[in-house]
């Protein structure tokens, strides 16, 4: 699913990604730990494409991410990758139901179309009874659940979660890691995750540890 080789990121003279080699297969859980500043979540935002590296290779999907233009690359990741952050960053105007269907709409999906696959989601999620409140109305796990419903979308081949429960309480994050892992047990879901969480990496298909810039 994600093959990247010597990867390599420098922000002025401060090295941070040292020629990082990375693979991974559909329906892997994966978790990248490590102390701050070890590099964790540079290499998940160019894995996730949101950034690019000075040097190397990253193919997604089969597809050489390197090839592609910046309107090509932003059409493959709104095709092919989710993401969740620690703060869902949900639209505060939009019902949970809108908020999901953002990511169809920019595939120029019709609103029929959007919603049903929303709704889908959302109950799934178990939040059938909170489709159209705002986020202010929902605690936040049930946020942090619109944010995964809005990452499955347009059913990405791969998601990419930085700190997903770092701003849950403990029982909000205990159910958000067993959701992650039921995704992938219900519809061979791939997620690469960053996290400080011993759990849940625990949980994980596999633990990469990262150390100044490497994985070790």
């Amino acid at each position: 699913m994600i093959q990247a080789e010597n990867i390599h990121k420098s922000y002025g003279n401060l090295k941070v990604l040292r020629g990082v080699n990375v693979n991974i297969d559909k329906g892997e859980v994966v978790s990248i730990v490590g102390k701050s500043g070890a590099g964790k979540s540079t290499l998940l935002h160019i894995l996730g494409t949101l950034d690019q590296a000075d040097e190397g290779s990253l193919t997604i999907n089969n597809q050489q991410i390197q090839k592609l233009s910046t309107k090509e690359l932003a059409v493959f990741r709104n095709t092919n990758i989710g993401f969740i952050f620690q703060f869902h960053h949900l639209l505060p105007e939009f019902t949970a139901i809108e908020n999901v269907c953002f990511p169809a709409f920019i595939q120029k999906k019709s609103e029929s179309e959007a919603q049903k696959r929303a709704k889908e989601l959302l109950t799934y999620l178990g939040l059938k009874d909170r489709l159209t409140h705002k986020p202010t109305q929902l605690s936040g796990g049930e946020q942090q659940r619109v944010a995964v419903a809005r990452a499955l979308m347009n059913e990405p081949a791969v998601v990419f979660a930085d700190e997903p429960s770092g701003n849950l309480d403990s029982a909000s994050s205990k159910d958000l890691h067993q959701l992650l892992f039921k995704l992938r047990d219900d519809f061979n879901q791939t997620f690469v995750i960053v996290t400080h969480n011993e759990e849940l990496a625990e949980m994980s298909d596999r633990k990469l540890v990262m150390r100044d810039g490497l994985i070790v």
